[in-house]
């Protein structure tokens, strides 16, 4: 049994450098993302997918839905990081580390308060991992990715905790504990994308 984590797909605010908001969507780069993805794991003994209930990640795992046929269940303990009133704010705008240890976003979700969420994500997951028949897929945000990597998972000797989890990345990770990464932030899938132009994409 398996722990398949994956980012959702690219959106317009990724491509734009800008803090997203919950309501956007995948860009027509990230749907082709999303699809690429659902290829190469439609044959890979998913069993169940749980994925975060907002747009950007509900389209990337609806897609994986669509190939598997498998349960699909959406749950808010795998949101991203909520900026509160910086959403919608390019990152060129900020003139601050929109990331730094004491930062804490007006109306949004301090540091703290995001990684006890994570850990409550977290203990679910295990959850539903220990109930599968067969690999369990996450499909999630890049922050909720590094929080998991940094505080429950053990990477692979030599790797260290990606700062950018590349959009529709996949992290499979063995279990039970100690939960050792096979597989780091891995977008092969994506190696020969030339559907349309490469840009920039945001963490969030």
């Amino acid at each position: 049994m398996s722990i398949f984590l994956i980012r959702h797909g690219e959106t317009e605010g990724n491509a734009a450098r800008i803090v997203q908001r919950p309501e956007s969507p995948l860009s027509e780069r990230g749907a082709v993302q999303a699809e690429r993805l659902a290829r190469r794991l439609a044959r890979e003994g998913i069993a169940q997918i749980v994925s975060s209930d907002l747009v950007r990640a509900v389209t990337t795992a609806t897609r994986l839905h669509d190939v598997t046929s498998v349960p699909l269940a959406f749950d808010p303990l795998l949101q991203e990081r909520n900026f509160g009133d910086v959403r919608g704010t390019p990152y060129a705008d900020l003139g601050f580390d929109l990331f730094a240890p004491d930062y804490a976003p007006p109306n949004g979700e301090a540091w703290p308060a995001f990684h006890a969420r994570v850990d409550r994500a977290w203990a679910r997951i295990q959850e539903l991992a220990a109930a599968a028949r067969g690999h369990l897929a996450v499909v999630t945000h890049g922050l909720v990715c590094r929080s998991l990597a940094e505080r429950h998972l053990v990477l692979p000797d030599g790797e260290a905790v990606p700062l950018r989890w590349e959009n529709t990345s996949l992290t499979i990770v063995d279990g039970r504990a100690p939960w050792r990464v096979r597989l780091l932030n891995c977008i092969a899938h994506l190696d020969d994308l030339d559907v349309l132009p490469l840009r920039g994409s945001g963490v969030v």
